[in-house]
């Protein structure tokens, strides 16, 4: 594990490429590029044009690309265009999420990338519709 170590990425850094850490990050800046990392905090100006992978995150600002997280924390300035992949997840009100939600099997928390969308049997992907 990380051993209480963290790194962070200021608001005024840039990365184009992929980032992967054994420790927690908190990302304030821009990323351009897929991140791996034990524990994500993204900062309400933070954007990220990739996947993210992490045994927890607690995103705030954008995020375009594919999402997956054991323990996922959505907060209201969060923006995220992409499919999301958890095992438990708070969202909270104010959120906007542009994208499919499902919940990981054990195959596809190893491997994420494996996860084929849902389809019902008429051919069409699955709607959410909430309750009165």
């Amino acid at each position: 594990m990380s051993g209480g170590t963290f790194s962070v990425i200021g608001p005024d850094v840039v990365i184009k490429g992929d980032i992967k850490a054994s420790a927690d990050l908190h990302v304030d800046g821009r990323i351009e590029g897929d991140i791996s990392c034990s524990s994500l905090v993204q900062g309400e100006s933070s954007a990220v044009t990739g996947a993210i992978l992490a045994e927890s995150a607690r995103l705030a600002g954008r995020v375009q690309g594919s999402i997956s997280a054991s323990q996922l924390v959505v907060l209201r300035t969060a923006r995220i265009e992409g499919d999301v992949f958890y095992d438990a997840l708070t969202i909270e009100q104010g959120a906007e999420v542009t994208g499919r939600f499902a919940h990981r099997t054990s195959a596809e928390a190893a491997m994420p990338s494996a996860a084929a969308p849902a389809v019902e049997e008429n051919g069409e992907e699955p709607r959410l519709s909430l309750a009165r």
